[in-house]
């Protein structure tokens, strides 16, 4: 997987759903084990997804399968379905140390990577070190498990810190963008957009799907508008051909602002 900006949550107890939701544009399909799924369902989910994966092995790359945490009583046999379907990208809830990324690592090939859910004030507060260890693939914000963990309203003032930690951290571990967490309300655009608006503007580069219906916003709300496109196009050219320093609209045109106009047209590309 390039990167996908769009992730979509399928319960791993719903094998006909699968398919759909590989068909439903999203860039990558998590499988889940955890919350999506009753615990008196957990060990045929597990089949399920060792069925399908060994069934359509072509897949494999766009899947995640989302295990249950370190703590719990089924963390175990998840790393035994991973290891047996020989998964590539795992998503890790409840991450609050190296170790726990280190016990999935032992049971992944070299070419497996971690997905770590950082959702936690202990999994913030050891957020850098998380980042940093190798065979993590980028960082996922559990936005409502973290206003659980806090006690918060609900006011999305209090994901500033910890969504700057987490950008911060990818960031500076040469990891992919982070992963925004998920907008509970499948039918609520002007929410989701809201949601998908305050992700870009702390710097996540992708989010979490909860529906279908959700995958093609977000993933518009993650590319270049067209007014970018075009603010891009135009630094790029007037420095283009200019001798020396140069003002556009009324603003000099410097590497920082060629950096992000080439930025800017290399999401267009991707």
């Amino acid at each position: 997987m390039n990167s996908p900006v769009t992730y979509l949550f399928v319960p791993g107890d719903r094998p006909e759903r699968f398919t759909k939701a590989l068909d439903s544009g999203a860039d990558a399909v998590i499988l889940d084990l955890e919350d999506a799924v009753a615990a008196d369902a957990k060990n045929r989910a597990r089949n399920e997804i060792l069925q399908f994966v060994r069934a359509q092995p072509a897949q494999i790359a766009r899947l995640v399968v989302r295990i249950n945490d370190t703590a719990s009583t089924w963390f175990a046999a998840d790393l035994v379905l991973v290891r047996e379907a020989a998964v590539l990208h795992v998503m890790l809830p409840k991450v609050e140390s190296t170790a726990q990324v280190a016990l999935v690592r032992q049971v992944l090939s070299p070419t497996g990577r971690v997905l770590p859910l950082i959702e936690t004030a202990r999994g913030v507060r050891d957020v850098d070190a998380i980042a940093a260890m190798q065979g993590v693939s980028r960082l996922v914000f559990g936005t409502l498990d973290y206003g659980v963990d806090l006690n918060q309203s609900g006011d999305e003032r209090g994901l500033i810190y910890p969504a700057s930690r987490i950008v911060i951290a990818s960031r500076c571990a040469g990891l992919a963008s982070a992963v925004a967490g998920v907008t509970p309300a499948i039918d609520n655009e002007l929410l989701l957009q809201a949601d998908i608006d305050f992700a870009r503007a702390m710097g996540f580069g992708a989010k979490l799907c909860i529906h279908p219906r959700q995958v093609a916003a977000i993933r518009s709300g993650f590319a270049p508008s067209t007014a970018d496109i075009a603010w891009a196009e135009r630094m790029l050219a007037a420095a283009a051909g200019a001798k020396g320093a140069v003002a556009v609209d009324g603003r000099m045109v410097d590497r920082p602002v060629l950096l992000k106009a080439q930025s800017i047209l290399d999401r267009v590309q991707r």
